[in-house]
């Protein structure tokens, strides 16, 4: 069974072709250097790149599958695209391209979730699908713009344990960046500066919001900021004051500190609370060595992250949503879009 499948929920522009359980393609274009200069993603930018990009990403995909343009009838077998959570712009460049692309080649069209995505991304070792999960699991997604923990129990069987009641972390981890001066994205730059800090380090508050399983990451994000102040003056960030390097990289570890161990240990509790062995982390944020780290020296889990090729927005995870749907018969209506169910589940 060959599926072609669309990701365009935020900044990455993504097609790619599943064959069975081997990736044939998975072709991603990133705005990065688009948004850098505004130290975020802004979605009318982001909606238009994606329109631009497009042609060139489905056929670098295509081609990379061996299947040719224009499509024909049977040339695949299946389109999926990711109908949220995202961008609505965004996410209107990939449902048109998957209809278009649906109806060339008279196939089913399905739309999934972007969040199941990044949990089913945990499959794929080495360009193949080849890493089922074992359900039941405590699940946590960690992006730029999604922190949740879910009961996942089976495919398509998933329940919300908690999630964050304002920023999400990697956005706290860029909005942090920018008030230490750092490039965007800010997650992969605090982690390097996190790197080099030595000696003994300040320690922010860890939002552990304890008799909830929500996260929140705003008062953290605050914290930052009002530590930076007393060191540099109120209005340290509009007079283009910065710490110099050795403090900054300690800030940077502080922070990540506090980030990763309020991600592990809610996630821990969680799953002791219901019995359960297993861990699965997708998303962005599932990338940093840190917290991957951290949840290593979990003992009693069994702990699976997804690769780190396919931590951020990619399409292959996407296709993979849609086989293990069409697997598990949740969806045989051609030629029509699959029921706009809530997330997350079927």
């Amino acid at each position: 069974m060959k599926i072609l499948a669309f990701e365009t929920t935020c900044d990455e522009t993504s097609a790619a072709v599943l064959d069975g359980r081997v990736l044939r393609s998975n072709s991603v274009f990133s705005q990065i250097k688009l948004h850098r200069k505004y130290s975020g993603v802004v979605p009318e930018l982001a909606s238009r790149a994606h329109l631009e990009k497009m042609p060139f990403v489905l056929g670098s995909a295509l081609g990379g599958a061996g299947i040719k343009l224009p499509l024909k009838p049977g040339a695949v077998d299946a389109v999926a695209f990711s109908r949220g959570p995202g961008l609505p712009g965004a996410l209107m460049v990939g449902r048109v391209a998957a209809e278009a692309a649906a109806e060339l080649a008279a196939a089913p069209l399905i739309g999934v979730s972007h969040l199941e995505g990044h949990l089913l991304a945990c499959e794929f070792e080495n360009g193949r699908a080849s890493r089922p999960l074992d359900f039941p699991l405590a699940a946590l997604i960690v992006s730029g713009g999604h922190t949740e923990l879910w009961h996942a129990r089976g495919y398509g069987d998933y329940r919300v344990l908690g999630r964050t009641r304002d920023d999400a972390a990697g956005e706290a981890f860029d909005k942090v960046a920018k008030l230490l001066g750092l490039p965007y994205p800010g997650g992969p730059e605090v982690e390097k500066e996190a790197a080099k800090a030595r000696g003994k380090i300040h320690d922010f508050p860890r939002p552990f919001m304890a008799g909830t399983r929500d996260f929140s990451f705003s008062g953290l994000k605050t914290s930052v900021s009002y530590y930076l102040a007393g060191r540099l003056g109120q209005d340290f960030y509009k007079r283009g004051l910065r710490l110099p390097p050795a403090a900054r990289a300690m800030v940077c570890r502080a922070f990540q500190n506090a980030v990763v161990e309020t991600l592990v240990k809610k996630t821990a509790d969680a799953a002791r609370s219901l019995g359960l062995r297993r861990i699965a982390i997708g998303g962005g944020v599932s990338g940093n060595g840190a917290l991957r780290a951290a949840f290593s020296r979990l003992e009693g889990f069994e702990v699976r992250f997804s690769e780190k090729a396919y931590c951020s927005d990619n399409a292959a995870m996407i296709a993979l949503c849609a086989l293990r749907r069409l697997e598990t018969g949740r969806f045989r209506n051609s030629l029509r879009v699959a029921p706009e169910l809530s997330v997350p589940g079927w």
